[in-house]
C-alpha cells in the first residue's frame, strides 16, 4: 500500500490492502476501505469517505471544496460507496450546509470528465457517461443511466431506472422508469428494455405503461392525471412510487412529446 512517490497524510485512515499508485495525494480526514485501487495523479481531499473495492482512475479529484459561494469552510463530506468506479478526471465535490455531504452509491460507474457537484445524491447501480455535469443538490435514484454530455440543472431529481439521451439538457424532474430524449427533453416512453434486464415482469411493465398513458398520452393535465390514476388503476409499488415522485417534484416533471 505504501507508495514512496505518493503523499499520504499520516492521519488518513487507509486499509492495508488499498493500492496507491505514484503521484497520488491523500489529505487528512480521509477514509478508504479495503480492496480499493487509487490510480496515479488522483487527489483525495479532506472529507472523503471511499468504500471497499472501488477503482479511482488517474486525474480524478474527490472531495474538493464546493464551487458554491455559501460554503464557509464547514466540515462536510464526499462519500463514495462500495464497488464503484470513478474514471479519469472525474470531480466529486463535498457538501455544504445544505446536506452536509455529497454521495455516490454502491456499484456505480462514473465515466471520464464527469462532474458531481456539492450535495448531490447519486444512488446505487447508476451509470453516468462521459463529460456529464451534475449541478448542486441534484438527486439521481438507483439504476439510472445518464448519456454522455448531459447537463443537469441544480435541484433536479431523476427517478429510478430512467434512461437519459446523451447530450440532454435537464431542467425538470424526470419520473421513474422512463426514457427521456429530444430537445427540449421530453418523455419518450417507458424504459422497458432496461426493466426487463432487471427482472421486472411483463405485468409490472404493463402497469407502469398504464400510469404513463394517463400522464402523457391522455387529455388530462398532470393534476387531473394523478387523480385518475389513483381512482382507476390498482395500487402497486411502481404506481405509488411514480405518484409520490410527481407530488414531490420541486421543478415539475418533463413534458410529453408532441409534434405541435
Amino acid at each position: 500500500m505504501k507508495q514512496p512517490l505518493a503523499y499520504i497524510h499520516p492521519a488518513a485512515k487507509i486499509h492495508s490492502s488499498v493500492i496507491i499508485d505514484p503521484f497520488v495525494t491523500i489529505d487528512q480526514n480521509v477514509e478508504i476501505g479495503e480492496g480499493t485501487w487509487i490510480g496515479s495523479n488522483v487527489t483525495i481531499m479532506e472529507g472523503a469517505r471511499i468504500g471497499k473495492n472501488c477503482r479511482i482512475f488517474p486525474g480524478a479529484v474527490i472531495s474538493a471544496i464546493p464551487q458554491d459561494l455559501k460554503f464557509k469552510g464547514e466540515e462536510t463530506y464526499a462519500i463514495i460507496g462500495d464497488n464503484t468506479t470513478i474514471r479519469e478526471c472525474v470531480t466529486v465535490n463535498r457538501g455544504t450546509v445544505a446536506r452536509g455531504k455529497t454521495v455516490v452509491g454502491n456499484n456505480c460507474l462514473i465515466m471520464a470528465y464527469s462532474h458531481i457537484a456539492h450535495d448531490c445524491i447519486v444512488g446505487n447501480n447508476v451509470i453516468i457517461a462521459n463529460a456529464s455535469q451534475l449541478a448542486g443538490e441534484v438527486v439521481v435514484d438507483d439504476w439510472a443511466v445518464i448519456g454522455g454530455g448531459t447537463m443537469i440543472h441544480q435541484f433536479c431529481h431523476l427517478g429510478s431506472h430512467v434512461m437519459i439521451q446523451g447530450g440532454a439538457l435537464i431542467g425538470k424532474d424526470v419520473p421513474p422508469y422512463v426514457k427521456a430524449g429530444r430537445e427540449p427533453l421530453v418523455y419518450c416512453g417507458v424504459n422497458s428494455i432496461g426493466l426487463r434486464r432487471r427482472n421486472f415482469t411483463n405485468e409490472q411493465i404493463n402497469d407502469i405503461q398504464s400510469v404513463y398513458r394517463y400522464l402523457y398520452l391522455s387529455k388530462y393535465n398532470v393534476t387531473d392525471a394523478v387523480e385518475q390514476i389513483e381512482a382507476e388503476l390498482p395500487a402497486t409499488k411502481e404506481r405509488d412510487e411514480i405518484l409520490m415522485f410527481i407530488r414531490n417534484a420541486r421543478r415539475g416533471i418533463i413534458r410529453g412529446y408532441t409534434n405541435k
